[in-house]
Parts: C-alpha cells; sequence; structure tokens
C-alpha cells in the first residue's frame, strides 16, 4: 500500500496517509485495526460514500473533490453505520481516527 504525507487546505495535515488503490486494499480498509495513530489516515481514492459496519473505533471522514477540496466533513462516525455519503462532488475519501478534524 503506498503511503504518502496529505495535505488537505483547511484541515490538519496528515503525516503518513495510506492509499487503498488495489481491490483487497479497498475491500478491506480499516476493518481490524483498533484504531489509526495520530498523524495517520487512510484514502480511497474515486470513491464518495463509505460505510463503517466491522469497524471497531469511530472515525472523522473528510470526502474531498476532484481538486482536493473538501466538499463535506463527517465527525465521530461510529462503527455499523450503513452508509456515509460526500454527495456527487466527492471524489476522495479520507478516513482518520475520530478527533481529527478542528470542530465545527
Amino acid at each position: 500500500m503506498r503511503t504518502t504525507p496529505l495535505s488537505v487546505p483547511g484541515l490538519p495535515p496528515v503525516a503518513r496517509c495510506l492509499w487503498a488503490e488495489r481491490p483487497w486494499e479497498r475491500m478491506r480498509g480499516l476493518l481490524g485495526r483498533d484504531g489509526l495513530p495520530p498523524g495517520e489516515a487512510m484514502a480511497f481514492p474515486r470513491c464518495n460514500a463509505i460505510h463503517t459496519l466491522g469497524m471497531r473505533f469511530p472515525i472523522d471522514v473528510a470526502f474531498l473533490d476532484r481538486a482536493g477540496r473538501p466538499v463535506r466533513l463527517a465527525r465521530a462516525v461510529p462503527p455499523g453505520r450503513l452508509l456515509v455519503w460526500g454527495g456527487l462532488r466527492a471524489r476522495t475519501v479520507v478516513e482518520a481516527a475520530a478527533g481529527w478534524l478542528p470542530p465545527p
């Protein structure tokens, strides 16, 4: 899995972003993990919706448009959600441990 730093305008920087680009990486996502360390996130390119079924911890989610700008933010999404949708303009999803996103 490719890892890079990630900088999104208006959001805290991510020192280590894991890019889920292959089918197996996308299917697995954050399943089976007990959390993410501070400064780490997972990105899903070509994606505008997620679920948290089978997850063990709440996450913050940023939906980004084609230019990498946030179009929707979802804070502290609990495990067990069937669908969290970023809208028609969302093209990439970034997931991090709850508390990553600044307060509204």
